[in-house]
């Protein structure tokens, strides 16, 4: 439900509203509009939905080591992260919820060209594979018709999620298909200043992005990515209820097995077999 809602603080006798970028209230929307179009206020309440616990405990596990205080705040960035935390953690989305260790130095050698040291990749499973193709599904949409849209324009099957956060003091872009990852921030040593008015992750990230990522898959050819065998694909409509294919406005949107829509279940369950 994108509307308002606030938190006041006995303490200081202040009161939290978030606010979505463009200072409106959408009502009830599905969490992938919500998340294509960078919604602050439902990123909060999913947040305090799951718990700020759990959230924390999924932020580890996807490699974020920073300060991350147990406050709902964090679901709109006031938590520490590093660019190379961040796009390990998208990796992972790419790689089937297995998540790379990242390191800077694959191998040193002497000047003959033997071997002295070499890195290892170190891999851990971080999230299901189920999870990490549905967070894919729905950041593929975030370039489709998102905030990242502009990125349509490599023409390849692109994932991915801008970042702002307030007063424009910071701007992120992290992208990737199945076998590479890349991240972009862009901001100031000190987060005090503000890159300018309406510098956007989209606006000021996002394109140093897509001038890297052009030339270097430009030639690579286009990847699927794998579909886990629980993974079942559902019409629906805008709102995200069931729906007739074919009709405006109705897509195919990917769910865990046993998780789609309760209507659909009882109209699958009502449907003899062939």
């Amino acid at each position: 439900m994108d509307s308002p809602l606030s938190f006041p603080n006995p303490w200081n006798k202040t009161v939290w509203a978030p606010q979505n970028y463009d200072f409106r209230f959408l009502g009830p929307i599905p969490v992938r509009h919500a998340l294509e179009h960078s919604r602050n206020v439902p990123a909060v309440k999913a947040l305090q939905a799951v718990g700020i616990e759990t959230g924390i405990e999924y932020a580890r596990k996807l490699g974020l080591s920073g300060e991350l205080p147990p406050f709902l705040p964090i679901a709109l960035g006031a938590g520490e992260a590093t660019l190379t935390e961040i796009t390990s953690a998208f990796a992972t989305f790419a790689n089937q919820g297995l998540r790379m260790k990242p390191f800077l130095i694959t191998r040193i050698t002497d000047r003959e060209g033997n071997m002295v040291e070499e890195a290892r990749p170190q891999a851990r499973d971080a999230i299901r594979a189920d999870t990490a193709f549905i967070l894919t599904n729905l950041l593929r949409g975030g370039v489709e018709r998102g905030t990242a849209a502009r990125a349509r324009a490599l023409k390849r099957p692109l994932a991915g999620k801008t970042g702002t956060t307030n007063d424009f003091t910071d701007a992120w872009f992290i992208g990737y298909e199945p076998s590479l990852a890349a991240g972009v921030w862009v901001g100031f040593d000190e987060k005090k200043d503000s890159l300018g008015k309406d510098e956007t992750g989209g606006h000021a990230a996002l394109p140093i992005w897509m001038d890297f990522w052009g030339p270097v898959r430009k030639e690579a050819p286009i990847e699927e990515y794998p579909i886990p065998g629980n993974i079942v694909f559902v019409p629906v409509d805008e709102m995200g209820r069931p729906g007739r294919p074919g009709t405006p406005g109705v897509r195919m949107e990917a769910f865990v097995a046993g998780t789609e829509p309760r209507a659909f279940l009882a109209a699958s369950a009502a449907t003899p077999p062939p």
